[in-house]
């Protein structure tokens, strides 16, 4: 099976070299935009990781808490574990709410300044 080429477009995409590709990385405005990632993603990272190993620590280590009935059947360690897939969704949709008023308008910037050679 042979791949088609995608059509033409009408309008012209300049390529930037890669000294233009290394100018920009040591650009100010590039800087911004990986400080602006790096200290959403990092700490969040590092609180996302240490609350994981605190849920297997506990699994683990605190069979007596864990085992704690709340209601029913249902126990500690089933509320924190659902309590994980919930904080990764949250995470998911706050660096989505994050990017997309932050890092998104700056990488656009850089690009289309890059792009259309400005």
């Amino acid at each position: 099976m042979a791949t088609e080429t995608p059509p033409p477009s009408n309008t012209q995409t300049r390529h930037p070299s890669g000294e233009e590709f290394a100018e920009v990385q040591q650009s100010p405005e590039f800087a911004e935009l990986r400080h602006s990632h790096r200290s959403f993603a990092f700490p969040l990272t590092f609180a996302f990781i240490a609350w994981y190993l605190l849920y297997v620590l506990l699994s683990n280590y605190a069979d007596d808490f864990m085992g704690t009935k709340v209601v029913g059947n249902v126990n500690v360690a089933l509320v924190l574990g659902l309590a994980q897939f919930l904080t990764t969704f949250l995470i998911a949709w706050w660096y989505a709410r994050h990017a997309a008023a932050k890092l998104d308008p700056k990488a656009e910037a850089i690009k289309s300044r890059m792009e259309g050679g400005a």
